[in-house]
């Protein structure tokens, strides 16, 4: 197995800082938006944007947590069943610019059942998407990131591996191959 590093700590809160930094172009004063990070990995993200984004505005900025478990197009055909996450969104997002946050995007489909999950909290005036790994080429339905972190080329045998610590003292992403 041959693993290459992406991201190490330092590199890592440069790419968050950036990623805000093209947030704040777009977004007025973030009164009428929120963060939603996709469960599991993308809450990590997600709280990481929502500190630095804090910080760089003076404002509270709302967050959730989405998970897609029972939205998802595959959820009947594993032959072991998926271990839901928690989805905690205590605040409607009628007519809000939501900002879904996740580690990877690979072939669109978690996002896909994002979008369906979110409509029981309402109807989103926009949907942006920012993640910090886009793998090229791997799309199973048209699905596109608005804010990437880094866009790597990867074929289908290969993964991103995120170790995202919640101390923050030592992050890792990988692109791991394995040798045939």
């Amino acid at each position: 197995m041959q693993k290459r590093l992406l991201f190490d700590s330092p590199l890592l809160k440069v790419t968050i800082s950036r990623l805000c930094q093209q947030l704040i172009e777009v977004h007025e004063d973030f009164s009428q938006s929120v963060i939603i990070g996709m469960q599991p990995r993308g809450i990590y993200l997600a709280q990481r944007v929502k500190a630095e984004l804090e910080n760089l505005v003076g404002t509270d900025i709302h967050l959730g947590y989405l998970d897609t478990t029972f939205h998802r197009d595959d959820f009947r055909r594993r032959d072991e069943p998926i271990t839901p996450s928690q989805t905690k969104i205590p605040f409607l997002i009628e007519n809000k610019n939501v900002i879904l946050v996740d580690d990877v995007l690979f072939t669109g489909r978690t996002v896909r059942a994002a979008l369906d999950a979110m409509n029981t909290f309402g109807r989103p005036a926009k949907v942006e998407l920012l993640v910090l790994i886009d793998r090229l080429y791997s799309r199973h339905i048209p699905v596109e990131a608005t804010y990437v972190g880094r866009k790597v080329n990867t074929i289908q045998s290969q993964k991103v591996l995120v170790e995202l610590d919640e101390k923050q003292k030592e992050d890792h992403i990988w692109l791991i191959t394995k040798k045939e």
